[in-house]
């Protein structure tokens, strides 16, 4: 049984015919509920209940966004002294779009990929061990949660005997319903590089699908992970005891519904079911859009799916004053909000599809977050602007896939769009390359991706010259802006915002002006000309 575990991962199907006879076991409970239950019982266990922390990490660099319940408090991990709670357990948003951490093209396709998620988390700094962590553990699991004992399985790294036995000598697991592993899957570090880490172990739900066996790897579903901060791995890779171990746990909040509500794909469970159901809503009698080629019933659960996700991560980041542009975090959300957009269009809603769905994401999640109501009107008015923007370069970029499609001749249904007409798609029409390749999957057709960035990159190196040559001939050498601007990020100034405001109907040519002039100020400011 072991050695056919040693593999355990979470399905991805795109669905499966249900649980045979666990559901019966369960009790069920709703996504708040969940979320309650989890941050009462480690309150009683002495933690103390912290806000979630911002998606957009303060003062962290190497983050696009916040991945991972943990990131708030990485700093604490390598000072634990310098922790203001030694116990402390939270609710965490969280978002996987861009970067390393990135399932934005998996969403919709599968049962458990979002880009805004929620993670439950208990964390120590040097209050308890790993014995007190799997206790707690698994003391929530069997009385807060109810989950039978035999629908259960635990990992552990292979060299971890002392977690070995904790779960089978003192939690009394039967010994095969715990598997050991190697370090790529029971070891945690934060990155490759040095700093804390230490083995974890890692919870399983047997799914009951009954196209598996029981020893059948795609059969078990990984909810919740515990880590055991034990060591500092220095420059050199070298693992040096920590002389405050730290506990760090995440589990997935929606990932726990699924369980407690017997559901084989998240976006079944009440909350995000709630928001689907709002797409629902928006449909035309007539159903999924043809323009692309009809996909059916089939085709339109995926889209709906997109825009729910989407919804979630693009309204949180907007309600944390993130918005789309070019680069960046704006980037990620520009992506996001036009994938929704163009999967609504497929769907035949008319107009803006994410400021149409935010009653219902409000409706679903504005008890456990008010600043959706509180941010209510920023939010909207940043997604409908930047969907309507988007709304009429969606028509000519269809119109230019569809060229592309037909080029191909009468009966050829595979292709590959090319990285030079992908990279036209994003420069002229602003299709995110990302969103080229769904609309070309939905075709059968592939993108060259990696001819894409070498355009790009062809691009950017023309667009430097003459941004340099545009500064010379305006009397500003290049070499005077560059020193500006690294005496400047030297000096630690950062740009102050001033305010904004959004128009419609502008053009995306304005996001390519030009710098023509930089001169710092001898009140500290700086002047910066463009062109536009």
């Amino acid at each position: 049984m072991a050695a056919s575990m040693l593999r355990l991962a979470c399905a991805r199907r795109a669905g499966w015919p249900g649980p045979r006879g666990g559901a019966r076991w369960l009790t069920h409970m709703s996504a708040d509920e969940i979320r309650r239950r989890y941050v009462d019982y480690f309150v009683r266990q002495g933690h103390t209940r912290l806000d979630s922390g911002p998606i957009v990490p303060e003062s962290d660099r190497s983050l696009l966004f916040t991945n991972a319940g943990m990131v708030p408090f990485k700093r604490y991990f390598a000072d634990p002294a310098a922790a203001p709670h030694k116990r402390a357990t939270t609710v965490q948003k969280c978002i996987r779009a861009g970067g390393k951490h990135n399932d934005l093209d998996q969403v919709g396709f599968t049962p458990r990929h979002h880009t805004f998620f929620e993670m439950l988390g208990n964390f120590s700094f040097g209050a308890y061990d790993k014995r007190a962590a799997i206790r707690m553990a698994w003391q929530f699991v069997r009385e807060e949660l109810r989950l039978p004992e035999q629908m259960l399985r635990v990992t552990v790294l292979e060299s971890d005997d002392e977690a070995h036995g904790i779960w089978t000598r003192e939690i009394g697991l039967d010994p095969r319903r715990v598997v050991r592993r190697g370090p790529a899957d029971n070891f945690w570090s934060m990155g490759a590089g040095e700093g804390p880490c230490g083995p974890c172990t890692e919870i399983f739900w047997d799914s009951q699908d009954a196209r598996y066996s029981e020893d059948d790897d795609e059969r078990w579903l990984e909810f919740w992970n515990l880590v055991f901060m034990q060591f500092h791995r220095d420059a050199d890779g070298r693992l040096h005891p920590l002389a405050t171990p730290c506990i760090d746990t995440g589990m997935g909040l929606e990932r726990v519904a699924s369980i407690m509500q017997g559901k084989a794909n998240n976006f079944d469970t009440d909350e995000l079911r709630a928001i689907v159901d709002g797409v629902r809503a928006l449909e035309p009698a007539s159903g999924v859009r043809g323009a692309e080629g009809e996909k059916g019933d089939e085709r339109a659960v995926v889209y709906r799916r997109i825009v729910a996700d989407h919804l979630r991560a693009s309204a949180f980041l907007v309600a944390e004053g993130v918005r789309p542009s070019n680069t960046g975090r704006g980037y990620v959300l520009r992506r996001v909000i036009r994938r929704a957009a163009r999967a609504g269009r497929m769907l035949g809603i008319s107009g803006p599809v994410l400021p149409a769905l935010y009653p219902s994401l409000e409706a679903a999640m504005g008890g456990a977050y008010p600043e959706l109501a509180e941010r209510r009107g920023p939010v909207v008015e940043v997604l409908r602007a930047e969907e309507r923007i988007f709304a009429k370069a969606l028509d000519r970029g269809l119109a230019q896939l569809a060229g592309i499609f037909s080029s191909a001749g009468a009966g050829t249904s595979t292709g590959t769009i090319s990285g030079a007409d992908a990279f036209a798609l994003y420069d002229t029409h602003g299709f995110p390359v990302d969103l080229t390749q769904v609309i070309a999957r939905d075709h059968g057709w592939d993108v060259d991706v990696e001819g894409f960035h070498r355009v790009q990159d062809e691009c950017r190196q023309r667009n430097r010259a003459s941004w340099r040559g545009d500064a010379q001939a305006a009397g500003t050498p290049a070499d005077e802006i560059q020193a500006a601007a690294d005496a400047w990020r030297e000096a630690g100034v950062r740009s102050r915002f001033c305010g904004y405001s959004i128009d419609p109907e502008a053009s995306e040519s304005a996001v390519a002006s030009r710098v023509v002039a930089f001169r710092a100020l001898a009140s500290g400011d700086a002047l910066v000309v463009v062109d536009p």
